[in-house]
């Protein structure tokens, strides 16, 4: 029986003194007094204040840890943010620095594995591969997070969804969007995160004929297509434009993509158009 169950038995309308019910449960007095302080408001927000810089600082220098973060927040911010507020603000956020390190964790013993299909890879036409993440996304009061999906030769962003969780309905609900608009590419591939071992995505994916593909351990560069993206978009808009409302961020974000897609010369594509690289390959 745990502590918690061994607690509840203890009641103040026994005979019995409460300190008599604690000995003879095996609980101690402070463990049956002590009320869990529940997060105020002011507590909140400086998290959330705290979330926003780990997002700055990390987009800027993305090959920080916890600890060179935490006390950048703490020397250029002015925010009293311990490194073990600032590591368990990244985990939550999926935020991990960008380095080669070597493979020390253990999947879950249900976890899917795919190989990384890109290595080496010719990628010469559009839909041949696309590209798929999430990332946090910083508001004035609150956050969301936004999964971007990119072709990987055009850079075309072909779907984006944007919500307030980090479950995998939103990405699979942007994917048959992306599908229904642009046709099924032959590879999809992302990270290692559990939305993209969800038997939802697996099915969705398998069910269009599209081979999974996912980035190897500790292999950030697998991915770069999208990583970049979102850096792009943080930086160009984002930061620059303080949202306030989901309704008002949505708004930004469509209008960032209709402009980069048409309207921003690339230069990995000799300085044409994302949509005009896209679409000139499926013109008979």
């Amino acid at each position: 029986m745990g502590t918690n169950e061994r607690k509840a038995m203890i009641t103040g309308d026994e005979a019995l003194p409460i300190k008599r019910q604690c000995e003879l449960l095996g609980v101690n007095r402070a463990t049956f007094y002590y009320k869990p302080r529940l997060p105020g408001r002011v507590d909140i927000m400086f998290e959330e204040h705290v979330r926003r810089r780990i997002d700055y600082w990390h987009t800027k220098f993305c090959y920080w840890g916890h600890r060179k973060i935490a006390k950048t927040i703490q020397f250029e911010d002015g925010l009293s943010a311990g490194k073990k507020l600032v590591k368990r603000l990244m985990q939550e956020m999926r935020i991990y620095a960008i380095y080669p390190k070597p493979n020390l964790s253990v999947p879950r013993k249900d976890h899917k594995k795919f190989p990384y299909l890109l290595k080496n890879m010719d990628i010469y036409l559009p839909n041949q591969v696309w590209a798929v993440d999430i990332t946090y996304i910083p508001m004035v009061k609150r956050h969301m997070y936004l999964t971007g999906i990119i072709d990987w030769y055009s850079r075309f962003i072909v779907g984006w969804a944007l919500s307030d969780t980090l479950e995998s309905a939103p990405i699979i609900e942007a994917m048959k969007d992306a599908f229904a608009r642009h046709g099924v590419p032959g590879i999809i591939n992302s990270d290692q995160g559990s939305q993209f071992n969800s038997d939802e995505y697996i099915e969705l994916l398998a069910k269009n004929n599209v081979r999974q593909s996912m980035d190897g351990k500790a292999r950030w560069i697998d991915n770069v297509i999208i990583e970049r993206w979102f850096r792009s978009i943080k930086c160009d808009d984002i930061y620059i434009n303080d949202y306030t409302t989901p309704r008002e961020l949505r708004a930004g974000i469509s209008k960032y993509v209709r402009e980069y897609n048409n309207e921003r010369p690339h230069q990995s594509l000799a300085y044409a158009y994302p949509a005009t690289v896209y679409a000139n390959h499926f013109v008979a």
